[in-house]
């Protein structure tokens, strides 16, 4: 039966109440019956089923395609501030047991992973960069960056300031403005935008302001350390180095020599002062190219490396474009393992959730078969563990990465 509270409230399809029940958060507007009472742009809605029974409360977004994000299903919750305070308790609990030491550079909050759709907040020591990309969290972000704040203070690790990122083109679908700056939630402004992080026993410089995404890419900090024993006394090529990581971290475990490439000369210049403060510097060269134009001209070449990283952008951010990023991660791939010799290893990646992992797997048996080798899967793994996976929401599962060898 329906429950007498005070927001307004919607009935959806069976189809997508299946979905919700699965545990699923999002509730797309043509899946909606009919509606109940006022709505406002980022105001607490009640689901219910065709019979009544009550589904969930989530946050209402007038103009996006996904019309509720679910908070809760539990028809006895309140969701005032403390709501939205035990979530972030929840979540930094849960990274002070997972992550340890590496806390200190880690994602504290993952969006629906941590039942606060729309929201990424990043940790680089003492400075937090934010993402809101769902109209209601945008709403209650101050009552999170305090709770964010109060609790790492309680812990003697106080912040210096949070940095948002708001600048995705998601944020224009929601009716939300795009910017970026410091959070005028009372903290003092740093004087820089600039901080450092330490990583695999490797220390970056981190552009909060300028560098993508947060300022840098948290989720394959253990992938970057698994290619350690494989890297030792190879010579590798990383290609969509960004700031330098993989291929630090190959300079970092005993490689012969690396070539970092990146299409952006702006990364690169960041690369080459990780790899200066690292003492790396001696062991790399680097190189600004598109990496479909490198792997084409490196053909040209004899074999020169034994190891080739491969961790570009997403290639697409939609269905719509899957075909055309499927293919390109065809023709990189294939490319790749054309340049190494029997018995090298390629550690390739996706950070797209439109490209699953069986279809990732599919691509890369193709991409093998066009160029007449065969590979073996040392190893797969996905994004670290302060990028929860829930398994209802597959769209959280999103970053797939395999080191193959070719036999």
């Amino acid at each position: 039966m329906k429950q007498k509270r005070n927001y307004p409230s919607v009935t959806i399809t069976k189809k997508q109440e299946r979905s919700v029940r699965s545990g699923h958060p999002w509730i797309y507007e043509d899946e909606i019956l009919k509606s109940e009472g006022t709505f406002e742009n980022g105001c607490l809605t009640d689901v219910f089923s065709e019979k009544g029974t009550y589904l969930g409360t989530g946050l209402w977004s007038e103009q996006s395609k996904i019309r509720i994000r679910i908070l809760d299903r539990n028809a006895n919750e309140t969701f005032g501030d403390a709501f939205f305070i035990r979530r972030v308790t929840y979540a930094l609990d849960y990274r002070y047991t997972v992550m340890g030491e590496d806390v200190r550079a880690c994602r504290l909050i993952h969006g629906e992973a941590d039942g606060l759709p729309g929201l990424t907040v990043d940790r680089y020591n003492d400075i937090l960069v934010s993402e809101v990309l769902s109209y209601g969290i945008d709403q209650r972000k101050d009552v999170i960056y305090h709770a964010l704040a109060d609790y790492l203070s309680a812990r003697g690790e106080p912040i210096i300031g949070i940095y948002e990122r708001n600048e995705g083109e998601l944020r224009l679908k929601e009716g939300l403005t795009q910017y970026k700056g410091w959070a005028d939630i009372g903290l003092p402004v740093p004087s820089s935008v600039l901080t450092e992080i330490t990583e695999n026993e490797i220390r970056y410089e981190v552009d909060v302001e300028n560098g993508q995404k947060t300022g840098f890419f948290l989720d394959q900090k253990y992938n970057r350390r698994a290619i350690w024993p494989i890297a030792n006394g190879r010579t590798v090529l990383d290609c969509c180095t960004h700031t330098g990581s993989f291929a630090m971290n190959a300079a970092k475990a005993g490689a012969k020599h690396v070539t970092a490439s990146d299409i952006s000369e702006f990364a690169l210049e960041q690369a080459k002062r990780n790899a200066e403060k690292n003492g790396l510097i001696g062991r790399m060269d680097f190189v600004c190219s598109d990496v479909f134009e490198l792997l084409e001209n490196l053909r040209k070449a004899p074999k020169t490396y034994d190891m080739i990283i491969l961790d570009p952008p997403a290639f697409t951010k939609s269905r719509r474009t899957f075909s055309a990023a499927r293919n390109g991660y065809l023709k990189i791939n294939a490319a790749a393992m054309r340049l190494l010799p029997r018995g090298g290893y390629l550690a390739t990646a996706s950070c797209s959730h439109f490209m699953p992992n069986t279809e990732f797997r599919a691509m890369l048996k193709e991409a093998a078969d066009s160029v007449g080798v065969s590979i073996r899967i040392v190893e797969e793994r996905h994004a670290a563990m302060d990028h929860p996976v829930l398994m209802a929401v597959p769209e959280t599962e999103y970053l797939k990465f395999y080191i193959l060898q070719i036999v």
